[in-house]
């Protein structure tokens, strides 16, 4: 499993964020315009290429129970890898601010 340390995209990490509990494309559409307050709309090809990619990467699953009477909706969920590299994400951005403030206070 990758758990690169290059930075994420501000697509892949509020998607890594949503899937703090399990969840279908268009709630993780939701929950990340909601997080990001609107700033962030995914357009279903952009979300739908991120999550090919982080399945690729191990980072998410499939996985959780159907929301769906049919149950076509495909749930996700994250992994232990990708809950990594999103603590690892967290702490580069920590660091970027810190030392923005650090400097920009001088």
């Amino acid at each position: 499993m990758n758990t690169s340390t290059s930075a994420l995209t501000e697509s892949i990490f509020y998607i890594l964020l949503a899937l703090q509990e399990p969840m279908h494309g268009y709630g993780i559409m939701q929950k990340t315009s909601a997080m990001s307050r609107g700033r962030l709309i995914l357009s279903a090809g952009t979300l739908y290429g991120a999550i090919s990619n982080l399945l690729e990467k191990g980072w998410i699953e499939p996985g959780g129970e159907s929301s769906d009477t049919d149950g076509r909706r495909k749930m996700y969920r994250i992994t232990d890898a990708g809950q990594e590299a999103l603590k690892a994400e967290l702490a580069r951005l920590e660091e970027l601010v810190s030392n923005g403030r650090e400097f920009i206070n001088k």
